[in-house]
């Protein structure tokens, strides 16, 4: 790791220019590069004005770009300059800027920014959020360039390694959105933690993904790669959405070995190459795919190796991982070179019992759990229960971490319920659960998503994975939570995608979910609801929000099956 001795952000960046000037960050969506020299340099001047702007030490600014040069310059002159950088979310359509705004205006408050870096070709975002973000100063990026003249004698501050360098906003998945708040040293540790548990290898790695460079997996992805002395090719998350396939064919053929992205992703993947296409793509040079930020179903793992095996990728390239935020993003990593394993377990019994026994994987009970390895450099592990005590192997409890890449705390907007902290020996609730089996961690689901039906526990995932292969639903797409009837009874809700437009086979396709949930799971108030095609509401990582597609059942919402 180049960067892997240095106190700040800053210093590593400078560290990995003096191993390799020329090391590149590609844009192929907006057909751009720059070097990691090119990139000290603008972010440096860059920092020089915003220090000439009056921006102090342990001010927050917020980073609002695509996926560019604009992004990264804009993040190390943000910290550059003494602050911290706040990467904020894009909207997701132009309709949507009105709720845009108001998001925005909740995480600006939680993080306390007065100023947003903004990218030059978000001119039109811009000029919208001026008059919505009131008292905030929206500062073009390629605007400090000319504006480092009026700052050119101001001196750069000397940045400590446990000040404040990222307020990483979380997804949001099962509630609002909340800052993260990561040192330096956090950062710094959680990038070497990434590079030596997938073994980068300067000269013969290189990196690429599409996720958001505002979502930490994106951001995280790329820095690990880039301080670790590899090039990264960075596309938006539009071209590959668009054309999952495309993509693929550019990552090949520039010869990539490294990448990560949610499982979903690797589901599309699959979904858009066709079964006899498959042997025109080379895969063989991938050497390590992660996959994390959700819940793994072991059919779309199974079914993604099983598809592409014809164009050379090798299982063991597969890594299904853990990771948060809140650790700077990596948790745990399985061992490098092995193929994806799992334990497959009692359905029942981990819900109601919250205990991991093992079953045949044929067993109609059974529920594939994918190995998810060892804790990451410099992270620790427990499971522990409703007290705080760590539970034996196979019984489940929430998951804690702690360790240098692990936060301190959170940013929460004024008035929002205080936000967990981590306990005076460094342990921090991740609100996921999942249990250790031979040293390795298993996660089940997240404590806020389990359904209880009449004193039962199920897991979302129980219901879900019994109806995602049903013919007439969309891509595989629906969400279980829990909900109550009119008379107040418990009962689970099931929100499938379907693109069915006949109001007949509309009702076949809910009667059957119906059916196989109620017969599967033994409870006969199920309630089914469809919506259209990409309805389900997703985080910007792509997760879907379970608790908040509940607004979709609403009776104005018109949608009803």
């Amino acid at each position: 790791m180049l960067a892997g001795s240095a106190d700040n952000l800053t210093d590593a960046l400078e560290t990995v220019v003096a191993a390799d000037p020329e090391l590149q960050l590609s844009f192929p969506s907006a057909d751009r590069d720059i070097s990691v020299r090119d990139l000290a340099a603008a972010s440096r001047t860059a920092a020089v004005a915003l220090v000439g702007r009056g921006v102090e030490g342990g001010d927050r600014i917020g980073v609002l770009s695509r996926n560019s040069p604009e992004f990264l310059v804009a993040l190390f002159a943000a910290v550059g300059a003494g602050a911290a950088a706040c990467p904020l979310p894009l909207p997701t359509s132009a309709g949507d800027l009105s709720g845009y705004a108001s998001r925005l205006s909740g995480i600006i408050a939680a993080a306390g920014i007065g100023r947003v870096l903004v990218d030059d070709r978000l001119g039109a975002v811009a000029s919208r959020l001026a008059g919505a973000l009131t008292g905030v100063e929206l500062i073009p990026v390629g605007s400090l360039a000319l504006g480092a003249a009026a700052g050119g004698s101001a001196r750069l501050p000397t940045v400590e390694p446990d000040e404040l360098a990222v307020v990483q906003f979380t997804s949001g998945s099962t509630a609002a959105p909340k800052g993260v708040r990561l040192t330096h040293r956090n950062v710094l540790a959680g990038l070497v933690a990434i590079a030596t548990g997938i073994d980068i290898r300067p000269g013969e790695d290189s990196g690429g993904l599409w996720l958001p460079l505002f979502h930490d997996m994106g951001l995280f992805g790329t820095l690990a790669g880039t301080f670790a002395g590899i090039d990264m090719a960075v596309w938006s998350p539009g071209a590959f959405v668009k054309d999952p396939a495309r993509w693929l064919r550019q990552f090949a053929d520039r010869g990539a070995t490294i990448s990560p992205a949610p499982s979903f992703g690797y589901e599309a993947l699959a979904e858009s190459v066709p079964r006899a296409e498959v042997g025109r793509f080379d895969l063989s040079r991938w050497r390590v795919a992660l996959n994390g930020a959700e819940p793994i179903p072991m059919a779309g793992l199974d079914g993604f190796l099983d598809h592409f095996a014809p164009a050379g990728f090798a299982p063991a390239a597969m890594m299904p991982v853990y990771g948060m935020a809140e650790a700077t993003l990596a948790v745990t990593f399985p061992p490098l070179g092995r193929a994806p394993t799992a334990l497959w377990v009692d359905r029942d019994r981990l819900g109601a019992g919250g205990v991991a026994v093992e079953v045949a994987r044929d067993d109609r009970r059974a529920r594939g759990l994918p190995a998810l390895g060892r804790p990451v450099r410099a992270v620790r592990v427990r499971v522990v229960d409703e007290h705080g005590k760590e539970v034996a192997d196979h019984e489940v409890g929430e998951i804690e971490i702690a360790g240098d890449p692990v936060t301190a705390g959170y940013l929460t907007a004024p008035g929002a319920p205080p936000a967990p902290r981590p306990d005076p020996d460094g342990w921090l609730g991740t609100g996921d659960l999942g249990f250790q089996h031979a040293g390795e961690l298993y996660v089940t689901g997240r404590r806020k998503e389990m359904i209880i039906v009449r004193g039962v526990n199920f897991y979302p995932e129980d219901a879900e994975s019994v109806i995602r292969d049903a013919p007439g639903l969309h891509r595989r797409r629906c969400v279980a939570f829990a909900d109550t009837s009119a008379d107040g009874a418990e009962r689970i809700t099931v929100v499938g995608e379907s693109a069915l437009e006949d109001p007949a086979d509309r009702a076949r396709l809910a009667a059957d979910l119906h059916t196989a949930v109620s017969v599967e799971l033994g409870l006969p108030d199920v309630l089914v609801h469809l919506v259209g095609p990409d309805d389900l509401p997703r985080t910007s990582s792509g997760k879907f929000q379970r608790l908040a597609a509940r607004e979709l059942t609403r009776p104005a919402a018109g949608r009803d099956a």
